[in-house]
Order: structure tokens, then C-alpha cells, then sequence
């Protein structure tokens, strides 16, 4: 019981704290009214990412947008830069798990190139001879080496993500199927308790069960919900990523 009583207090000190995040975000207070009673609420309005999502979404995150704009202050043909450094594949499979075009990105080390003097001169020439301005070899390296490293980091994150979501629904289930065993257990244990076959502590370690299973669920709806939340970070925030704001 004790051991409860701690987890509950960490869990209101938990609520207090997200609350004053969201006051930190929209900058007042926020009508209690409007908060999720339970997980089961928030769920539903974060969906799962839609089959067949392209990577050219990747382009709007802001850390893609910003590495471009330090391209183009080197005097960079961004055309070319996408064209040499940005992989156009499809994101999610049929069931909106990652692809196998993103799954193979990764293998071998095949992402880990190096642009190299020929990417970089076919990327930076056009563009620095119709400006007419000389910038410096490091200042290009610079802005492509940052560019090379948004890419690679918006892939990597939406991969990690979609990587949990692959096998997330059915760690769901099983959590789910868990909690109903420990709930029969206990039933019967209390029932063997009460006629008198079972001591108390029998029925005492059937509710422990229990409760762990119940609150192994839980978190496990818990990383569902982050999981949609971190793949609809990850590209970048978009509307066509599937997911509704809460």
C-alpha cells in the first residue's frame, strides 16, 4: 500500500508539472475542462501515420529549412543540393510502418556519405558564378556538412520512430492481455482466500500482480501516444503526417 501511495504521489507531481508546461505554452492559465480525464481520451486524437508518406515532407522541418537558408547564403543552387544530398523515397509501407526503401537507408552505412569535392562543386558553382561573390572553401563545407547532417537526423528520427511503431500495437495487446490474466488470478486467488484453501498472502501477491500489470499497461498506452507524438515531430510538425492535434 505504501509502495502505491508513493506511485501516486509521483504521478500527481507528474500532472502538476505538465500542467505548467501548457501554461508555458499558451501563455495563461488553461480551463481544466479542456484536459484529458484519462489516456483513453488522448489516443484516439493522435492517429497513426498514413501509408506511402513521401520524404519530401522532411523538407519543411525547421532545422532542413534553416541548414537550406545557410546554403543559400554560401551562394548554393539548392536545387542541386536536393537533387545530390536528399533521399525521395516513401517513408511509411503499406500499414504505415517504415518502408523498406527507410529501413535499407540505414543498412550498410549507406547514409553516411561524404558530399566530397565533385558534390560540392556541382552544388555551389552555378550559384557562385551568378552572384559573382567568392566564398571561402570552409564557409561552403561548413553550410554542406550542416545540411548533410539535417538530412541525415530528420531520417534517422522518423526511422526510430516508425521503428517502435512497427511493434507497438502489438505490444498493446499483449499488455492488455496481461492485465486481464492478473485479473482472473486475482479473482480466483480472493475467491480461494474467502473459502478458506488460500491464505491471505496468496490473495495478497495476486493483487500485486495486478496492479504491476495494470500499470505496465498503462505506460505501454503511454509510449503509444509519445511515439505518434515523436514521428509527427520528427516530420516536422505537418498537417499530412496524420495526426490531430489533441
Amino acid at each position: 500500500m505504501a509502495t502505491a501511495e508513493d506511485a501516486i504521489a509521483q504521478q500527481q507531481t507528474a500532472i502538476a508539472q505538465d500542467e505548467n508546461l501548457i501554461r508555458l505554452l499558451v501563455g495563461g492559465d488553461v480551463d481544466p475542462a479542456l484536459l484529458p480525464a484519462s489516456l483513453a481520451e488522448v489516443t484516439p486524437a493522435v492517429a497513426a501515420p498514413p501509408a506511402g508518406m513521401r520524404s519530401e515532407i522532411l523538407l519543411r522541418r525547421p532545422d532542413v529549412i534553416q541548414a537550406e537558408y545557410l546554403l543559400r547564403a554560401a551562394n548554393a543552387d539548392i536545387g542541386v543540393a536536393r537533387a545530390r544530398l536528399f533521399p525521395t523515397i516513401s517513408l511509411t509501407g503499406l500499414l504505415g510502418f517504415a518502408s523498406d526503401a527507410l529501413s535499407s537507408l540505414f543498412d550498410k552505412g549507406s547514409f553516411a556519405w561524404s558530399a566530397g569535392g565533385d558534390a560540392s562543386a556541382s552544388i555551389f558553382d552555378f550559384g557562385g558564378r551568378r552572384a559573382g561573390v567568392a566564398v571561402s572553401e570552409a564557409q561552403r563545407d561548413a553550410a554542406l556538412a550542416s545540411y548533410e547532417g539535417a538530412i541525415q537526423t530528420a531520417f534517422r528520427e522518423v526511422a526510430d520512430a516508425l521503428a517502435v511503431q512497427g511493434t507497438i500495437a502489438e505490444r498493446v495487446r499483449a499488455a492488455a492481455a496481461n492485465t486481464e490474466a492478473a485479473a482472473d488470478t486475482a479473482r480466483l486467488s480472493d475467491a480461494r482466500y474467502k473459502g478458506g484453501v488460500d491464505s491471505f498472502l496468496a490473495s495478497l501477491d495476486a493483487q500485486r500482480s495486478l496492479y504491476a500489470a495494470r500499470r505496465s499497461e498503462i505506460a505501454t498506452g503511454l509510449l503509444l501516444v509519445q511515439t505518434r507524438i515523436a514521428l509527427f515531430r520528427a516530420l516536422g510538425g505537418d498537417s499530412s503526417a496524420g495526426s490531430a492535434a489533441p
